[in-house]
């Protein structure tokens, strides 16, 4: 992996995705989709993974054009985080959906868990390889987590929470293997149910999230968060589940202070991670200043070393309008321009 400035500055993961691609309107209107929502592309069936390529190269040159450090693919090919790599497992019955409560309390349709967990081949790998291929800079790709994932199936098989959560991370687990095989330099696994679920995550989530880790062969980072702001929108002035990570496998961990305008001390107890500061409110459309976006990442500096800090977004910027996503890029990548000025590096 290249060598990154101070403060490089990043995406969490997803980036808004065109309204020729997917019809926005309709991805707002419900809560983010677990099992398959193929109704929401605008594309033909046969055209699609063109458009998803042509809508890939943009979010990566919008990165690149803004001065981002490290670069993802947007997630331009997934109705949502999470329901790409889920509904691809075998084990899982997409056709029948169970149901589940969301993060809100809300009932989702979720995959009914039918059968033994598996991942019969790679599932994001070639999305690396053509991210890799055209992008220079360093890049990350991002991976749904075993606790989350658990949380978000009706589990008609085994019975057991903490056995379903553990089936899930060896799938994960021989995923992030395959992306950095693939040419990944960072693979995250987003965990947002540890936050909505503290207590089972301590019972046994992060034990699944460490075994997904096991032996990882490059950077690995988690992300934590309270939710997409277009969804979510009454944030908790704290984690309930962040101090806990100090003893996960992972290098990096991410999470959200604008909109939460989050007591940044919290971080003292994350003194080994690199934190992935979040610091783009998504709950506003308007673009802030860099030196706004500056001033919350020196919020941080008197918990986290500069050498120990990203500049990133709350969240995924998914549900953003291009435009604003775009000013809020360039905010982004003007503080850390800001910052790495100030500390004379």
């Amino acid at each position: 992996m290249r060598a990154l400035p101070l403060f490089p500055a990043s995406l969490v993961g997803s980036y808004a995705q065109p309204e020729w691609l997917i019809d926005r309107a309709r991805l707002a209107d419900r809560f983010p989709p677990r099992v398959r929502a193929r109704e929401l592309w605008r594309a033909d069936p046969e055209h699609l993974a063109e458009a998803q390529d042509d809508a890939t190269l943009l979010a990566v040159r919008a990165q690149e054009r803004a001065g981002l450090d490290v670069v993802t693919d947007g997630e331009m090919r997934r109705e949502s985080y999470s329901n790409h790599f889920a509904t691809a497992l075998e084990g899982v019955d997409i056709d029948h959906p169970g149901e589940a409560l969301d993060r809100s309390g809300h009932p989702n349709p979720v995959p009914r868990v039918v059968g033994p967990i598996r991942r019969p081949e790679p599932v994001q790998a070639a999305d690396v390889r053509f991210l890799r291929a055209n992008t220079d800079r360093v890049v990350k790709v991002t991976v749904p987590g075993p606790f989350t994932m658990s949380q978000q199936a009706q589990d008609d098989h085994y019975g057991n929470p903490e056995a379903l959560a553990m089936a899930y991370a060896e799938a994960v687990n021989a995923e992030v293997h395959d992306l950095f095989a693939a040419g990944a330099d960072i693979v995250q696994i987003d965990e947002p149910y540890m936050q909505a679920r503290p207590e089972p995550a301590r019972e046994f989530g992060l034990k699944a999230l460490n075994r997904a880790l096991e032996n990882a062969p490059g950077t690995t980072a988690v992300h934590i968060c309270f939710g997409y702001a277009a969804i979510i929108h009454e944030r908790p002035s704290g984690y309930s589940f962040l101090p806990e990570l100090a003893d996960c496998a992972c290098d990096q961990v991410s999470i959200e202070t604008a909109q939460s305008n989050l007591d940044t001390s919290v971080l003292k107890h994350l003194p080994d991670k690199t934190v992935i500061l979040g610091v783009i409110d998504l709950s506003d459309h308007a673009v802030e200043s860099a030196e706004t976006v500056a001033a919350r990442v020196r919020r941080a500096l008197p918990y986290v070393d500069p050498e120990r800090i990203v500049v990133a977004t709350d969240c995924g910027m998914k549900y953003l309008p291009r435009q604003s996503a775009e000013g809020k890029l360039r905010a982004m990548a003007g503080a850390s321009e800001i910052l790495r000025a100030e500390s004379g590096r």
